[in-house]
């Protein structure tokens, strides 16, 4: 793990900072949900409710990938 010290602007604390970054790196998929959550302090619950109110999915399927499970619990509810 590597560490990084930044100055920040007067009105930006540095628990704002590290929310703000570790948001960024997980919506580019650098990090984990948990890593991120993390790297902000916070709980995972938490990180997700601050991810919703900025629209950034937790789960990021491909449009391909979404049809197959859907295909498959369709299935799955069909022998039950």
């Amino acid at each position: 793990m590597s560490t990084l010290t930044v100055e920040l602007p007067p009105d930006l604390s540095p628990e704002r900072a590290r929310l703000l970054l570790a948001v960024q790196l997980f919506e580019d998929g650098e990090v984990s949900l948990g890593y991120a959550a993390g790297m902000a302090g916070l709980s995972l619950v938490s990180f997700v409710e601050i991810l919703a109110r900025r629209g950034i999915p937790v789960i990021d399927y491909d449009p391909e990938d979404l049809e197959a499970e859907l295909v498959h619990l369709d299935r799955l509810d069909a022998t039950e």
